[in-house]
């Protein structure tokens, strides 16, 4: 059994959350300033494609990201957690702080979007051994029994990225002249990844890695490490139903993630007919107020998910989704800053359903030789080819059909996935991690879990014993008369 201090326990927390920070950060800064982008980078094209280019320029670091995963997740499953977390922070906040130096398309025509491409997918394959791992990281760190509590404090890292964007953006448009922020203030908040990212490595730096990890590899010193690769390809050909269900997940998960954080800034400022639009600067103070309270709600659901499980949680942001995807758009289009609120906080709540439970939930799904791999490849390809491109294909949908809700449509797909993904999930709640030994927060909870242990396994065998003797006593006894 596996006892780790609660100090540790923090720092690997801090470590993983700080580069969700960054990697969000990003994401955020480049969404809210989606319109000031489309003037900077794409002002050769129709207007009328524009809109589509900036997503699309969005949309391409996740087409990227399963050869992240694809590279990075069997990397982490072989040299560990920390060395691929330290390489994929530092090519994220490089890619970061290279946008704010990229000059725009009026100063070297077309090489400007193509730069801004350059970056993106520098991001994009840094992303797909990030997240993967980083949920990898704090679920293999956290005891069995507080993982949904844990492993949420890497979505509030997410949302604190989202959030510190959403308020740099707010303050330099806030604080500049639009001359000004399309010649050189939409720069500023990029600039700010390099920081950040060193913070990042400097934590990680000083962490072990997990004692996952740590036994698995001393278990397997004596294997042949060019056979390695061949067991872990078998193995994850035999997860596939496990494949599956963390693709449903996912895709339910994060299409309401990049509706919310990607598309509705855009919806609310351009999509919308004119006299139902908010300015750039109310649109932000919209997403603020959301963002605080699902950062704020995130924690106490993953606690709440310890004590009930994942599956009810999951099962309701599911439904959530069925139910009022189409009502929550109906609501963002009366036009009123009240009724945008409400709809982008029922949206919202729904999401923190997911961001809450799904770190605790997605590791538990492959044993730990092949965990690294086994998540970052399901996690990136299903964000790649369904959530990254939300808002590109959502643009796309409501241009060619002029139909507003198509938001609603796209939100009531992705939950019928998440339910029939749901179905299938078993419950992770209290168990051990596949291939680990059990995780306790110290030696008192390591002797209450090692008793109960003991005294479920009495009872089985006791119950096998009992049936083994009925099954006797049938065998030798005349059988029942018949009425």
């Amino acid at each position: 059994m596996t006892v780790t201090e609660s100090g540790i326990i923090k720092k690997a927390i801090a470590a993983a959350a700080i580069g969700n920070v960054t990697e969000w950060y990003d994401f955020g800064v480049y969404a809210y300033f989606a319109t000031t982008i489309e003037t900077v980078f794409f002002s050769g094209l129709p207007e009328s494609q524009r809109q589509i280019a900036t997503f699309g320029t969005f949309a391409v670091a996740f087409l990227i990201r399963p050869f992240g995963g694809m590279f990075f997740g069997p990397l982490a499953d072989r040299i560990g957690r920390t060395k691929v977390l330290a390489i994929t922070m530092i090519m994220m906040a490089l890619g970061t702080f290279a946008i704010g130096l990229i000059p725009s398309q009026n100063s070297i025509g077309f090489a400007a979007p193509l730069l801004l491409l350059a970056c993106r997918l520098v991001q994009g394959f840094s992303t797909g051994g990030e997240y993967g791992n980083a949920m990898t990281f704090i679920a293999e760190y956290a005891p069995d029994r507080r993982r949904g509590f844990l492993g949420s404090w890497l979505e509030f890292g997410t949302f604190t990225g989202y959030l510190m964007g959403a308020i740099m953006v707010t303050v330099v448009s806030a604080l500049t002249t639009e001359d000004q922020l399309e010649s050189w203030a939409w720069r500023i908040p990029f600039f700010l990844a390099l920081p950040l990212g060193l913070v990042g490595i400097y934590l990680r730096s000083r962490l072990a890695d997990t004692p996952a990890f740590r036994a698995m590899e001393e278990e397997s010193e004596e294997r042949e490490k060019e056979n390695r690769a061949a067991q872990e390809a078998g193995e994850l050909a035999r997860l596939w139903p496990f494949v599956l269900v963390c693709s449903g997940l996912v895709i339910v998960w994060n299409v309401t993630n990049y509706m919310l954080t990607a598309y509705m800034p855009t919806y609310l400022t351009e999509t919308l007919p004119k006299t139902d639009r908010q300015s750039d600067t109310v649109s932000q103070v919209l997403q603020i107020v959301v963002l605080v309270v699902a950062m704020l709600s995130i924690p106490y659901i993953g606690l709440l998910s310890d004590r009930i499980g994942r599956k009810p949680i999951a099962w309701t942001g599911a439904i959530g989704l069925i139910v009022l995807g189409v009502p929550m758009i109906l609501l963002i289009r009366q036009g009123s800053f009240i009724s945008q609120l409400v709809g982008l906080l029922i949206m919202g709540l729904l999401l923190i359903l997911f961001s809450s439970t799904m770190p605790s939930t997605l590791p538990s799904l492959f044993p730990t030789k092949v965990r690294g791999a086994g998540l970052s490849i399901a996690f990136n390809v299903s964000i790649s080819i369904f959530a990254g491109t939300t808002a590109t294909v959502v643009a796309a949908l409501v241009k060619a059909t002029g139909d507003l809700n198509w938001p609603g449509y796209y939100l009531v797909a992705a939950g019928v996935i998440g339910a029939v993904a749901v179905w299938f999930l078993l419950e992770p709640n209290g168990m051990k991690m596949w291939g680990s030994p059990p995780a306790a927060v110290d030696d008192e909870e390591a002797v209450e879990m090692a008793e109960a242990s003991t005294a479920e396994f009495a009872a089985v065998q006791a119950e096998t014993a009992d049936d083994a003797d009925t099954d006797e006593k049938w065998r030798l006894e005349e059988p029942p008369s018949q009425p």
